[in-house]
């Protein structure tokens, strides 16, 4: 009984299979075979208007493409792609390939329509005894299936598109009409060895090419092409790296049916199938993890992909930057950008020859040309990627760009109070007496609002005297810029710093605090790099730029965002600032590295309790920024440097390399006057040390006088100076020193009756 039921079943199975081959046959013979002939019965009739009605018109855009990001002189830095596939011409395609494709795949290609009728019959008929869809289709009808299948972008797209349906191929077919129209023979022969998937991760035959042979298309030899046409059947069956042996038996089918048709001779063939296969294969790599430069390539890829969102991608939700991602890796665009080779280079160098690249701690550095904004290296000290002493965070960069919170920016805020005194008209000789410790009240915020008392000390207690605009920003007085942050207005000099694109690395609002002038608020390389940039530029600062041009395969550029550049101050104010910043380095913190060379200024930064370091500096052509800190817990881990150290050694060393060719042009001289005078410190009572470290500090040179003269004040500590305490000279004057003599002035009589007093 049961075996009759399932005889039964079986019969109507078959009976099924049978009625739909007949209605899809139907269709095929009325609609196409015959379409002027009405004597098919109603079924037909109705399958074949349905038939009709389908869409017929299928996108034929090139195929999913990798991205290529190339340097500023058109050299690749990194590709980007979900699918390893480089199209190609067909005359680009070795004749030996393409007619081994043809061969094994649809050998009467040429001469018939989008529908070969003898083997779609014969598949059909095939099918109704065997319950796998078996193939039949034509080439342009797998060009059609794998353009569905490349094109879909969900789940139910690519499941719709690869179904072992009727349904399916019937869509197919309807497409394939409607291309046969549209297209030549060789077009679409072209349009399917681009889009075939080859196995190994290749698509297209120019990937397939390079991934087992190294080799282009154009250069495949007869055993070769045969292999490659053999894989596209079943691509991870005969995929000859896993399955060489199964590889090899269908290459060799594809040689015997060339035979057959006459394409090669039998001797070729014996040849070819004596060889072995022979593989020469290059792992397809993409992504910023095969790059030179992969902080750079990580930066730019954020940029890119904000471009590509039209500024919107981190407003997008997690789905549609998906989407975005894809538009990237599929894309085929050329990506030019910014990237300077040697500069990148010396960078990395640099960061490598003090910062060990395996050690907790963390050197990050970026440059930024003058003028334009345009990153031309961006690097850390460790290497990229995951695994234990290298990182994928791109720490020199800010949290929109893959990087982290930052790193609290110290001493190289201060350029900003100082560029709005200057801008106020706060003359240069502005002086504090600026203690080991100092609070400043009554400060307010943007806002209006009341901020507290700010209590900074120095990190040097010898630094305590008076210091002006100059001798104060050269030793990087705290208490002394405390003082000028209340003079200037909080609010004031945190909108310089905005002036100049300093924001906060996390994306936070500025803390509108009194410690912001000490660096409290968090920032990036980049962004310090391209203020810092600013000034060098005689006060015009743009922002960042990373990208320079996006072309799409077919050679169409892209509209990228306009160059945002604006005159944050005067270039009156800016010469100053430079010229200030220059004795940074032969007078101030930073003298230990001097010269590099060539003109540059700079300002060292050292973060509070030690947890950071950074030096930031420029030349009128180039401006870079160093951060040295250890980011596991800064709090926990301080790094307990100082900025003229590892962060001003790594600056030196980089730019020197970086700039070794390239012009060293001079800073413009201020010609506004800025009050630029100093203000004889009074240091009677003094040591002769500290006194000529006071006068120093005020821009002034120091000589002894070697004759003690008479005075109240203790035995070989300062009398008297010359010109006297309080007097207004120039900058690089010299003060002459007079040391007491331990006695006190006597009036002494002459011989003429009158009196000679001590000088």
């Amino acid at each position: 009984m049961h075996d009759a039921k399932e005889g039964r079943g079986n019969a109507f199975s078959t009976l099924f299979k049978l009625l739909v081959a007949g209605v899809v046959a139907g269709v095929l013979v009325a609609f196409i075979a015959l379409p002027g002939i009405g004597s098919a019965g109603l079924t037909a009739r109705d399958a074949a208007n349905d038939f009709e009605n389908m869409d017929s018109r299928l996108s034929t855009a090139p195929p999913s493409e990798k991205t290529v990001m190339l340097d500023a002189k058109g050299r690749q830095i990194a590709t980007f792609f979900d699918r390893y596939r480089e199209s190609v011409r067909l005359d680009q395609v070795a004749p030996i390939m393409r007619q081994a494709i043809v061969d094994i795949e649809d050998s009467r290609f040429y001469q018939h329509g989008a529908l070969d009728l003898k083997g779609t019959i014969r598949a059909l008929a095939s099918n109704v005894e065997s319950d796998k869809t078996q193939g039949g289709s034509t080439l342009t009808q797998q060009y059609v299936k794998n353009m569905l299948v490349d094109s879909a972008k969900t789940k139910e797209e690519y499941n719709e598109a690869t179904a072992p349906t009727v349904g399916r191929k019937l869509r197919e077919l309807r497409f394939a009409l409607d291309l046969e129209q549209r297209m030549t023979k060789d077009d679409i022969l072209q349009g399917y060895l681009n889009i075939a998937y080859f196995g190994a991760g290749a698509y297209g035959v120019q990937a397939a090419a390079k991934r087992y042979f190294s080799k282009p298309a154009n250069k495949l030899t007869l055993e070769q092409a045969a292999l490659l046409a053999g894989i596209t059947q079943n691509p991870n069956a005969y995929d000859p790296i896993r399955n060489p042996n199964d590889a090899r038996k269908r290459r060799d089918i594809v040689l015997n049916r060339m035979v057959e048709l006459g394409h090669i001779t039998q001797a070729q063939a014996t040849a070819a199938i004596a060889k072995p296969i022979s593989l020469n294969p290059t792992e397809p790599v993409g992504g910023c993890e095969t790059s030179d430069a992969p902080y750079f390539c990580e930066y730019v890829k954020y940029d890119l992909l904000n471009i590509l969102s039209d500024g919107k991608y981190w407003s997008l939700k997690p789905a549609e930057r998906v989407n975005v991602v894809n538009k990237l890796n599929r894309g085929g665009y050329t990506i030019r950008t910014t990237l300077d080779r040697d500069a990148q280079r010396a960078t990395d160098k640099a960061l490598r020859s003090y910062v060990t690249p395996s050690g907790h701690r963390v050197g990050a550095e970026a440059m930024v040309e003058p003028g334009t904004g345009q990153i031309r290296a961006l690097g850390l000290s460790k290497r990229y990627g995951p695994g234990k002493g290298r990182t994928t965070l791109n720490l020199a960069a800010d949290n929109a760009h893959g990087g982290s919170g930052g790193v609290s920016a110290g001493s190289t805020f201060k350029i900003f109070t100082l560029a709005a005194a200057l801008d106020q008209g706060v003359p240069v000789s502005e002086s504090f007496t600026s203690g080991s410790q100092v609070t400043v009240t009554g400060l307010t915020d943007c806002k209006g609002a009341n901020v507290g008392p700010f209590s900074p000390r120095n990190s040097d207690p010898a630094e305590a005297g008076g210091y002006n605009l100059k001798t104060g920003t050269w030793h990087s007085v705290n208490t002394f810029f405390a003082q000028l942050e209340k003079r200037v207005g909080l609010c004031e000099a945190v909108r310089m710093a905005q002036k100049f694109g300093m924001k906060r690395a996390d994306g936070a609002p500025f803390k509108e605090i009194g410690s912001q002038v000490l660096g409290t608020n968090e920032i990036d390389m980049v962004h310090l790099s391209a203020a810092y940039a600013g000034f060098a530029a005689r006060g015009k600062y743009c922002a960042p730029v990373s990208v320079t041009e996006i072309a799409d395969p077919a050679g169409k550029k892209l509209a990228l965002p306009k160059p945002e550049c604006r005159q944050a101050v005067s270039e009156a104010v800016a010469d100053k600032v430079n010229q200030i910043l220059q004795g940074v380095l032969t007078k101030g913190t930073a003298k230990r590295i001097g010269s590099i060379g060539r003109p540059a200024a700079g300002k060292t930064g050292t973060c509070e309790a030690h947890t950071c370091a950074l030096f930031a500096g420029f030349t009128p052509n180039m401006a870079a920024a160093v951060a040295y800190w250890d980011p596991r817990a800064p709090w926990d881990y301080p790094v307990n440097v100082y900025g003229a150290d590892q962060p001003a050694s790594i600056w030196q060393q980089s730019l020197q390399e970086a700039l070794a060719d390239k012009p060293a042009p001079s800073f413009s001289t201020p010609t506004q006057d800025f009050g630029d005078t100093s203000k004889v410190p009074d240091v009677k009572g003094l040591s002769v040390g500290d006194a000529t470290l006071k006068l120093k500090a005020a821009d002034l040179k120091v000589q002894v006088s070697p004759r003690p003269v008479p005075s109240d004040k203790p035995k070989d500590t300062v009398a008297s100076t010359s010109p006297d305490a309080g007097t207004e000279v120039a900058p690089g004057t010299t003060v002459t020193i007079y040391l007491s003599s331990g006695k006190k002035a006597e009036t002494q009589k002459r011989d003429d009756g009158g009196f000679q007093w001590p000088f």
